[in-house]
């Protein structure tokens, strides 16, 4: 699966962006899927996951309220909708997937995850 994320930029603190995620190479209907964010001179961290079904997810709590993900896998894309920036939301932003046998896994661990895209940049302003 190769895993092409887009949609970052720059945004002022308070504004919204929505993070895409396309799949190709074969179906993401049967992975379960992620973002990660990697902040200038920080560790990778979990940011959110969701089940392949779609029917599960999980949030880090610093996002909790403010982003939601969500898939169309009909598209083969997942999203990352982000509300509320705040300029420590900046960061690269990552999508991964892990073929899970399970429609209702997912997973806070970035060893779970067997495949990554290549990062989108949001920059939020203050």
């Amino acid at each position: 699966v190769q895993l092409q994320a887009s949609g970052g930029g720059l945004v002022q603190a308070g504004g919204s962006l929505r993070l895409s995620c396309t799949a190709s190479g074969r179906t993401i209907s049967n992975y379960a899927m992620g973002w990660f964010r990697q902040a200038p001179g920080k560790e990778r961290e979990f940011v959110t996951s969701i089940s392949w079904s779609g029917g599960r997810t999980l949030y880090a709590d610093f996002v909790k309220g403010r982003f939601t993900i969500s898939r169309y896998n009909a598209k083969n894309t997942l999203y990352l909708q982000m509300n509320s920036l705040k300029p420590e939301d900046t960061a690269v932003y990552y999508c991964a997937a892990y073929r899970s046998q399970s429609t209702v896994g997912i997973s806070a661990s970035q060893y779970e995850y067997d495949y990554w895209g290549q990062g989108t940049l949001v920059t939020v302003s203050s």
